[in-house]
């Protein structure tokens, strides 16, 4: 089963303390999502070794900045936000800020539950989750899974925290996550390469280079941008632009033949999903 949960709810209410353990890009995402909702940064406990400035700056609004775990009280939630090359060192030491009501909510690529539970308290709570780079700004597309003993105020809590760096989705199959992380984990990298590889051929097709690369650029932005807002599909939208005989017939009748995009895509994502399985073990 695939369910989706969508919108970003305020999070004044949240009782007990959230725990951020690793805040770089991914982590700091989160936490800027977290206060733009309205949680108190004294409500949040981060452990993180070298901390930005402006991570140090919300350390003087109350935020508790790599406290001994005996000083943070009543953990509801424990993200674990570091590269997954950290995760045998760093997910055992997580262990004393994870209580019997905590639940787990891990962003690290490859790192299955059943690694994370070993790791991890015996009957620990965990929220295994795959985000994307666009979280940065609020709209990236996050998919998760749930162990047997997530209940469903703590699915509830980490759909909440989830949801401040965009989409969400679940999936009770957690063998789906590889094919999650080569679709849209890795997804933005195929569309940076489409606007790069559009702005070369408009050079290559006689444009200056910088014109070419805000063509490409804009045009990439711009359709995502329409892509998010239209209630059409992307085959719906595409057709919309494709005049009978016009230019973007003759572009198409290349980029989706029998070795265009498609075809092209079907390999990279298969590619990359049997490389995350390899990684995961």
């Amino acid at each position: 089963m695939i369910a989706s949960e969508a919108g970003a709810s305020s999070l004044k209410d949240v009782a007990g303390t959230i725990v951020l353990v690793g805040a770089g890009k991914m982590g700091s995402a989160m936490l800027d999502g977290w206060i733009a909702l309205g949680l108190a940064p004294s409500r949040v406990a981060v452990i993180e070794p070298q901390p930005s400035a402006e991570i140090s700056a919300l350390a003087a609004r109350g935020l508790k900045l790599n406290p001994a775990p005996r000083a943070v009280a009543d953990p509801a939630v424990t993200v674990i936000a570091v590269k997954p090359q950290s995760a045998a060192e760093v997910v055992p030491a997580v262990a004393p800020l994870v209580g019997p009501s905590t639940v787990v909510v891990s962003i690290m690529a490859g790192q299955r539950l059943a690694s994370l539970e070993r790791a991890l308290p015996a009957g620990s709570a965990v929220v295994r989750t795959m985000p994307n780079t666009p979280a940065a700004i609020g709209r990236g597309i996050t998919v998760a899974v749930a162990n047997a003993r997530v209940s469903a105020p703590q699915r509830d809590l980490a759909q909440r925290l989830l949801a401040a760096i965009g989409a969400v989705e679940w999936v009770d199959d957690e063998g789906l996550l590889d094919a999650v992380t080569a679709v849209s984990g890795s997804g933005p990298a195929y569309v940076f390469l489409l606007a790069e590889a559009l702005a070369q051929a408009g050079a290559a097709a006689g444009l200056p280079a910088d014109l070419a690369e805000r063509l490409a650029r804009a045009t990439v932005a711009g359709s995502g941008e329409l892509l998010h807002r239209s209630p059409l599909d992307a085959a719906t939208l595409r057709r919309n632009v494709t005049s009978p005989g016009g230019t973007t017939e003759a572009a198409l009748a290349l980029l989706m033949g029998k070795d265009g995009l498609g075809p092209v895509m079907q390999q990279a994502v298969a590619a990359a999903t049997r490389r995350s399985r390899e990684l995961a073990g």
